[in-house]
C-alpha cells in the first residue's frame, strides 16, 4: 500500500470534487464539511468520470452525471440505479493542509 499526497485541502472546496490520476487509478476526491473522501472515479454503469458529477452533502453521495446512479461516498456502493456494482474507496488521510490517499 502507498500512501499519495493528492492536493492541498484548499484545493477542494467544500461541497465539490475533484478527479487525481495515479498511474492506471482514477480518484474522484469529495470535500462535505471539512471530511475529504476517495472513490474510484469510473461509474461501473457505463465508465464515465464520477468526478463530473453533483455532490449531495445531506446523503454524502456523488452522482454520476450521465444516468444519475448515485455512489456512497463512504462505501463506493450505488444507491441507485442503473449502476449495480461498487466502485472502490479509498483511506484519506489529512496532515497540516495536505490531503493523502492509501492506493493498493
Amino acid at each position: 500500500m502507498t500512501l499519495e499526497r493528492v492536493c492541498s485541502i484548499q484545493d477542494v472546496p467544500d461541497g465539490e470534487v475533484r478527479r487525481f490520476d495515479f498511474g492506471s487509478v482514477r480518484i474522484a476526491l469529495a470535500h462535505i464539511g471539512g471530511t475529504f473522501y476517495a472513490i474510484g472515479d469510473r461509474c461501473t454503469h457505463l465508465d464515465v468520470s464520477l468526478s463530473e458529477g453533483e455532490v449531495h452533502p445531506k446523503t454524502c453521495e456523488l452522482e454520476c452525471p450521465k444516468h444519475g446512479s448515485c455512489f456512497s461516498l463512504e462505501t463506493g456502493i450505488p444507491n441507485s440505479l442503473p449502476a449495480t456494482k461498487a466502485v472502490p474507496t479509498y483511506v484519506v488521510r489529512i496532515d497540516d493542509a495536505d490531503v493523502y490517499v492509501e492506493i493498493d
